[in-house]
């Protein structure tokens, strides 16, 4: 039932319009399909009057995360036809250069941010953005979409959560549409109705019918007005659903033809245009006239895309493009030093990098007045307030999303992992969202996550695990490991300044094991350059973080042993140009890593070694790693663990070679 209420004739039919446009380019997709013109289609039919309803309702410049199925968020935001065309073929004119498809992108211009397959992290995104915008205090809100299948993954709800704790201004909108793929609702939830789980987040929640776009529209409009004024998150359910199949390969065998036959009396555009020629808003000639335009317009448009060169391969292009381009600018050091521990010059490098950028958000869980478990923050809120030191639940995941939402909108940030262990409930958003983002879509994840790591401390499998390998393996990201004091403030601080997303370990066990005279003041270090802390002849040891301490206190103690010794510093990027130039001075090459053997750096190490400088080898390349299981609490059965046993074996061992 259409009610005309406040629309004047000419908003109804520029609503009617907006429906038409995805319909028609959708019918067109459809055929373009089967002609294998485009690869892959997700089909939005029977549902565009939320996508169409909730970006006519929301201002330009505030932020939409759409789903593969609202194309109406797209034609709504005016994105020009033939850059959407080129996108769907992955043409150049499109918004990914051909490397990711369909509505996988977003678009700083027009103020969308595009869906990851992971679906979840798409709420933390939003909860970024909008903490962003509560930063800003520019009384603007974003809204977000996922599907009632979504809405079982545990990041929604972490999302959810922060949303509600922070007040975050953030529409959260679930198309209910019946299915999640084949899955019927009455197996994905037992609850009556999916906003019924605002009530857990204490949460303002509204049903809408999302088949009728005044209804979307209008009360989309009133409850954006509402939380402009009143920030706070709102869970809407638009009870819709779609007449296709999840994508056009799934077909729609696995819905009863009843129910099908029973939606299709419920078409959004079908019910609006006979509302519209009813109450004589519409006329046949009119009807006409708009149809024919739109079909002529997706016409020349798609003429356009289809005229456009194939992208042409260029690998160059490609490994540029994998991070934003960082213009580093070395800041000296003008002031006096100061002999302080490992966690002084973490801590002080914070302080001074949040003095240093107005824009850089810390969070984290405990990490406020408590300080962090560590006592790394203590003291920070006190200076720079709760709204940019920002205690959190205990959920991974949804910050490090909500860190990437607020690069999106124009901050840094640096997230604390209480352990590094713990980042495993985060992997998802750090290996496919921020790692990938600038890849695919020229848009950085400014973020750097803080990894308090390592063993030597008694703490046992699930708190001291070193696990730098899980991300030098993937593209996008950068791998910070200092070992000492004046390191880790300096790389610290340029790993802030660095657009992209960074992984800073920190071992626990050097906090406060090691101290050293650092300057006071604000300084940058490169990153992807290592330190020639020793200089010899016989054999160069590589290594980095704790492990490293391990071979200064064994040359120490064999006072004979001449050899290059090199901190790596960083792993990703990794200075080859160095360790190259030593071992074609040496010879003979030994690399040490705290974590266990299989698939550590050491080995990508060995083999970079092995493939460059293999006339220069007068042994093959030793590793020398922790044993095969986890990390042990109990001292002994922890020292045996640790390669710090193997080490004077195998240094041995290879300059008899």
């Amino acid at each position: 039932m259409f009610f005309k209420k406040n629309l004047s004739n000419k908003k109804l039919i520029e609503l009617y319009e907006a429906l038409l446009l995805p319909r028609l380019i959708e019918e067109k997709m459809l055929i373009l399909l089967r002609q294998g013109k485009i690869s892959k289609w997700f089909s939005g039919i029977g549902q565009e009057a939320i996508a169409v309803g909730v970006t006519s309702a929301l201002e330009d410049d505030e932020y939409i995360l759409p789903m593969h199925r609202n194309l109406g968020v797209f034609t709504t935001r005016k994105i020009p036809l033939h850059r959407l065309f080129s996108q769907w073929q992955g043409k150049p004119n499109g918004f990914t250069k051909g490397r990711d498809r369909s509505f996988h992108f977003g678009t700083q211009e027009y103020n969308i941010v595009g869906m990851i397959s992971h679906l979840g992290p798409q709420f933390g995104v939003a909860d970024g953005i909008a903490l962003g915008n509560l930063l800003k205090k520019n009384n603007k809100i974003c809204a977000v979409f996922t599907g009632d299948g979504g809405t079982s993954e545990g990041d929604i709800h972490e999302a959810l959560n922060v949303a509600s704790v922070w007040k975050l201004p953030v529409l959260f909108c679930i198309e209910n549409n019946g299915y999640g793929l084949s899955t019927p609702s009455s197996e994905q939830f037992k609850c009556e109705q999916l906003s019924d789980r605002a009530k857990g987040y204490a949460m303002e929640s509204h049903i809408i019918d999302g088949n009728n776009i005044i209804e979307v529209y209008e009360k989309i409009a009133d409850i954006a007005k509402s939380v402009r004024k009143n920030p706070r998150p709102v869970f809407i359910e638009f009870m819709t659903f779609r007449m296709r199949g999840h994508e056009e390969a799934s077909g729609t065998k696995y819905v009863p033809k009843e129910l099908l036959e029973e939606w299709a009396t419920k078409d959004p555009i079908e019910n609006f245009q006979a509302f519209l020629k009813n109450t004589g808003i519409l006329t046949e000639e009119k009807e006409v006239e708009l149809k024919t335009k739109i079909i002529n317009k997706i016409s020349d448009n798609l003429e356009l895309a289809f005229n456009e060169n194939p992208i042409t391969p260029n690998t160059e292009k490609e490994l540029s493009d994998v991070y934003q381009y960082f213009d580093y600018k070395e800041i000296k050091s003008t002031k006096k030093t100061k002999n302080i521990r490992f966690v002084d010059a973490i801590s002080d490098g914070l302080r001074l990098a949040m003095q240093h950028h107005s824009n850089l958000v810390i969070m984290g869980q405990d990490i406020a007045e408590y300080g962090g478990v560590f006592k790394i923050t203590e003291g920070l809120v006190d200076t720079f307030g709760k709204e940019r030191i920002r205690n959190t639940p205990i959920c991974e995941s949804a910050i490090i999303s909500t860190a990437y939402g607020l690069s999106v909108n124009g901050f840094k940030s640096v997230v604390e992992m209480q352990f590094a262990d713990f980042v495993s409930s985060g992997f998802n958003p750090i290996v496919n969202l921020l790692a990938k983002s600038n890849y695919r879509w020229n848009q950085n994840a400014d973020v750097v996550i803080r990894m308090p790591c390592g063993a030597g401390v008694g703490a046992g499998p699930f708190h001291s695990q070193t696990n730098e390998a899980w991300f030098t393996k993937t593209p996008g990201l950068k791998v910070v490991y200092p070992a000492f004091p004046y390191d880790a403030k300096g790389l610290l601080t340029t790993a802030i300044e660095d657009p992209n997303p960074v992984l800073f370990f920190e071992h626990k066990a050097l906090y406060r094991s090691i101290r050293q005279d650092v300057p006071e003041d604000y300084y940058t270090l490169p990153l992807g350059k290592a330190k020639l802390l020793n200089k010899g002849n016989n054999l160069t040891i590589i290594s980095f973080g704790y492990a490293l301490h391990w071979v200064l206190e064994f040359l120490e103690e064999n006072s004979t042993i001449s050899a290059d010794v090199i901190d790596l510093r960083t792993l990703l990027p990794l200075d080859t140009d160095t360790i190259y130039s030593s071992v074609k001075k040496t010879g003979k090459v030994i690399v040490i890593q705290e974590d266990s053997l299989f698939g550590g750096i050491a080995s990508d190490i060995s083999s970079l070694i092995h493939e460059n400088c293999f006339e220069y080898l007068d042994a093959p390349v030793k590793r020398v790693a922790s044993i095969e299981t986890p990390i042990p609490f109990e001292p002994n059965l922890e020292k045996q663990y640790l390669g710090k046993n193997r080490l004077a074996k195998e240094i041995n061992e290879l300059i008899d070679y």
